[in-house]
């Protein structure tokens, strides 16, 4: 197993570079043992994993699998594990994987169709966990367009923890390019609101939706939100007006989920 000892190894440059930002390419920063777990179990490639010096007999197992999965294993001391992990406090295992977005058209197209389209959602964290309960909620895809966090983001990619690699996602899309093929599908589309709206329990969800989240503090874009077919309200008790996208996505999924009859636990 190669041992990195510098920080200014070319290596660190490539992990340095995730951690402020996805490009336009497919590589992806996987922080911690659980992603590296998860990616594997998914079939995600992995190009690197890096281990800590000091952690390696509890890593050895994972580290043999990272090798015979194709992927290099590479120990680190701590100055070099600071440098690779985008975290103050690194766990001891930090990656490199390849992880595509999915085509708009294919996230549309298992039916009947469970998507939510995330416009303009900001928060990292919020995005991830958004992702993590799409997929226990047997969603069907995960859409985000212009001005949302980059799902694939380490940042989101620690919230999902791993169903990022599990979801079909589509990322940078146009919001007015989503709403049209929704229309042309004719799915309909569904505003997430805080007041005003359908309540939840009434809101018919068990055939094909897609439901339009908006940002933190912004909400559904005033546009979708007038041409959608019906507007969905969480009833709550004053003087609490809204709340977290996340939690607000947490419960319109499950609602779905159980008038959809899915069995969650298995």
């Amino acid at each position: 197993m190669r041992r990195i000892s510098s920080r200014q190894n070319p290596l660190v440059a490539r992990f340095r570079a995730l951690a402020r930002g996805r490009s336009n390419g497919d590589a992806v920063l996987l922080d911690g043992e659980h992603l590296v777990e998860e990616a594997l179990a998914s079939g995600v490639p992995l190009d690197v994993v890096a281990f800590a010096d000091r952690d390696l007999s509890k890593h050895a197992t994972l580290a043999d699998r990272v090798e015979r999965a194709g992927a290099e294993a590479v120990t680190v001391p701590d100055a070099v594990l600071a440098a690779l992990s985008p975290v103050r406090q690194p766990s001891g295992v930090v990656g490199l994987a390849t992880l595509a977005p999915a085509p708009l058209e294919s996230v549309l197209n298992e039916s009947p169709q469970l998507v939510l389209v995330l416009a303009g959602i900001q928060d990292a964290g919020n995005v991830g966990a958004i992702v993590r309960t799409a997929d226990g909620c047997a969603a069907t895809g995960v859409i985000a367009t212009e001005g949302t966090a980059d799902p694939f983001g380490w940042k989101a990619l620690r919230g999902g923890m791993g169903s990022t690699f599990r979801m079909p996602i589509a990322t940078r899309e146009r919001l007015s390019t989503v709403t049209d093929e929704i229309r042309r599908r004719s799915i309909p589309m569904v505003a997430a609101v805080p007041r005003g709206g359908t309540p939840l329990r009434e809101s018919d969800l068990r055939g094909p939706v897609a439901i339009v989240l908006g940002g933190e503090g912004a909400g559904v874009p005033a546009e979708v939100e007038s041409s959608a077919d019906w507007r969905v309200t969480i009833p709550m008790r004053p003087p609490v007006e809204s709340f977290n996208v996340a939690v607000t996505a947490a419960l319109i999924l499950y609602e779905a989920s159980q008038q959809r009859r899915h069995v969650l636990v298995r």
